[in-house]
């Protein structure tokens, strides 16, 4: 039969296809194509908002797939006028913990950026499209690094990351610096393993700013540091135990934090005479975990009031805290929200919903009104098309945790023009978030939508020691990594079957980074579960991963697996590598040569005893890509290839207008 699919995008033509009726969920025709999903994308990054002479332009970065993954400035004037301030091939991003953020800053029209190909810093003028080298050619190639930028004066605050030419991560050297437009760069703190968030106070002088040291990351400790005139040095908040992220001085020379020593991270203010007080908890996390630099969660406005986004039950709100006065929880489409940036009575920052992808949004704090600044792209497609998460709770095993449920977001199979064949229940898409400290989030990403279209069930799992959930449930996998996360993948899986939701035959399990490293763990250490997964950039090697990677995470596994070398025993037995002779389930696996974080010798590790032991498998090795596809082309690859891999795998069929060329698989 031939049908027209409901669009909504202005003058975009219909989708049209030809269904048949008795087609298997996995293989449903869908205008979410690998091409739409990379089609004019761009990943919104940090917002700023610069007061000018001529009123407040508010900036964001892009990083743009079509472009080859660069990051894009961009800048929106008060007219309404939006401009690339960058223009290609320049590429705003830094390599400070592997991770970056906080790769520019601007004032008065002037922009500061870390220039990725070679990290050094630049400087460019308004009106100009002609960046001038602020720091000097490193001796080693990208052996200077700057991240998390703020401009000071005339000069710009940086927190700077010198890597030797020879030695191992722990002779890199991170220091807080100040930069003049000349160069010359004064070093403020040195000594401390990781320096983060430099602030001046407004008396120009007082100097707040974050440290943490192995094997700590900063969301399991973190000090607050107070610098005074006269160098006194004060750590007012943070310690063993106790993680203090995103300080923000107030007008009045009282500092505001966030802290989690109530289990969850809440918002605290320091009084000009060294008060403290617990401003606000909301009983659920307002920050995030710090992996990479520039995050804000709350902004102080002109007024005293607050606004602030914090989460529950799987999603954010954002919210409005009035001196005296009880929150006040503002009615907006959206889930999340990062980067809030304060502009007067109003604050900006980046937002997204289960029915839109991010956009850059003013909202009026007074009236709650929201003025969609940078919309999201025109996918011309009608909201029937997108999937809508539930959050969902389920049993899992304690593990001596404490802690017996983990969560999920379950997006059904979604097509409103595939009606599902009777009696056939879909295939399961376990997601594992990378981390393993991180979160899912609730919004419109047409990397789920992807699947969802086709007839996929898609879980994506908060198991124990996501964030989101308060310290202790973050906590839970201190120790236990591969251990209670895997649990938590097929307890979900094993949930949604009993719930009759899916399909048991047909239950596939995919992940990055340490997302891939719970993937290949429950397929070597918890087989007969799922028929299928996907590995991309996964960890193979804990052992390899603790004894060379960079110095961000050199001592991460301390906390998740055990202290480094004396632990090794443990490091092996949760090691997927050790264990493939229990691989005998059809993987797939995805690779950037140029990995840092997981080198591709991991990956390759796993390919040869999936082709030794003669299990169906696909290796992909893509040229140029680092921990993350950033490249469109190749993020279409992995999505496709992923995607022939189950067709072949669990026999079905690829709709055929889509042209995909299947992935060989080598049996």
């Amino acid at each position: 039969m031939s049908h027209t699919c409901p669009r909504g995008g202005r003058g975009a033509p219909p989708y049209r296809h030809t269904m048949d009726s008795h087609l298997r969920h996995g293989g449903w025709p869908t205008p979410i194509t690998s091409e739409l999903v990379v089609r004019a994308a761009a990943r919104l990054g940090e917002v700023c908002v610069d007061r000018t002479v001529d009123g407040d332009d508010v900036w964001w970065s892009e990083s743009r797939p079509g472009e080859g993954g660069r990051s894009a400035v961009v800048r929106r004037s008060p007219d309404g006028t939006v401009t690339d301030v960058l223009p290609a091939p320049w590429n705003a991003r830094t390599r400070v913990h592997e991770y970056g953020g906080g790769a520019w800053t601007v004032q008065e029209g002037t922009l500061w950026f870390t220039e990725f190909s070679d990290q050094r810093l630049y400087r460019l003028e308004r009106g100009s499209d002609t960046p001038v080298p602020v720091t000097p050619e490193p001796e080693v190639a990208s052996g200077v690094r700057h991240a998390d930028l703020r401009t000071a004066e005339d000069s710009v605050l940086a927190v700077r990351e010198t890597h030797p030419a020879t030695g191992s991560a722990a002779d890199v050297v991170n220091e807080l610096v100040r930069i003049a437009p000349d160069g010359d760069a004064e070093v403020l703190v040195s000594g401390p393993d990781f320096i983060s968030d430099p602030q001046l106070a407004p008396d120009g002088t007082t100097l707040a700013w974050l440290q943490w040291n192995h094997p700590d990351m900063p969301w399991d400790a973190a000090q607050l540091v107070v610098r005074t005139a006269d160098g006194t040095e004060t750590i007012v908040a943070g310690g063993p135990g106790e993680s203090v992220v995103q300080p923000v001085w107030g007008a009045d020379g009282s500092l505001w934090f966030l802290c989690d020593r109530t289990d969850v991270w809440s918002l605290y203010r320091r009084s000009p005479d060294g008060e403290e007080k617990l401003v606000l908890d909301v009983g659920s996390d307002i920050a995030a975990p710090q992996w990479v630099f520039g995050q804000s969660r709350y902004a102080l406005l002109d007024d005293g009031r607050i606004v602030l986004a914090y989460g529950r039950d799987g999603a954010d709100r954002l919210a409005v805290l009035e001196p005296g006065r009880e929150l006040r929880e503002l009615d907006l489409p959206y889930t999340a929200y990062r980067n809030v940036r304060g502009q007067g009575s109003a604050v900006v920052c980046l937002a997204a919903g289960p029915g839109s992808e991010a956009v850059v949004l003013r909202v009026d704090a007074d009236k709650g009104n929201a003025e969609v600044l940078r919309p999201a792209r025109d996918l011309g497609l009608a909201p029937e098309w997108f999937s809508r998460p539930e959050h969902v709770t389920f049993p899992t095993p304690d593990d001596g945790t404490g802690i017996g449920v983990a969560h999920a977001l379950v997006y059904p199979p979604t097509n409103p023009e595939a009606p599902a064949p009777d009696g056939e229940r879909p295939p399961l898409l376990v997601m594992v978030h990378g981390g393993p400290t991180s979160a899912a989030a609730p919004v419109l990403n047409l990397d789920v939508q992807y699947w969802t279209s086709r007839g996929f069930c898609v879980a994506d799992v908060d198991y124990r020691g996501s964030t989101g959930y308060g310290r202790r449930y973050r906590d839970a996998l201190r120790g236990r990594w591969g251990v209670v996360d895997l649990d938590d993948v097929v307890a979900c899986a094993r949930f949604l079957v009993d719930s009759g939701r899916v399909d048991p035959s047909r239950m596939a399990i995919t992940g990055g980074s340490a997302g891939g490293y719970t993937t290949l763990a429950a397929l070597t250490m918890r087989p007969g579960v799922f028929t299928a997964g996907a590995s991309h950039y996964g960890v193979a090697d804990l052992g390899a991963l603790a004894s060379d990677t960079h110095k961000f995470e050199s001592r991460y596994l301390d906390g998740l697996v055990a202290p480094w070398p004396s632990g090794v025993d443990v490091y092996a037995e949760r090691s997927p590598i050790n264990h493939v002779d229990a691989l005998d389930t059809p993987l797939a696996v995805f690779q950037g040569d140029e990995d840092e974080v997981v080198p591709p010798a991991q990956a390759e590790v796993i390919v040869a005893a999936l082709r030794e032991k003669g299990v169906p498998h696909a290796y992909r090795l893509f040229v140029g890509e680092q921990h993350g596809f950033r490249k469109a082309e190749n993020i279409r690859a992995a999505l496709d290839g992923e995607l022939s891999f189950y067709a072949q795998v669990w026999g079905f069929d690829l709709p055929a207008d889509e042209g995909i060329e299947p992935i060989p698989v080598t049996r």
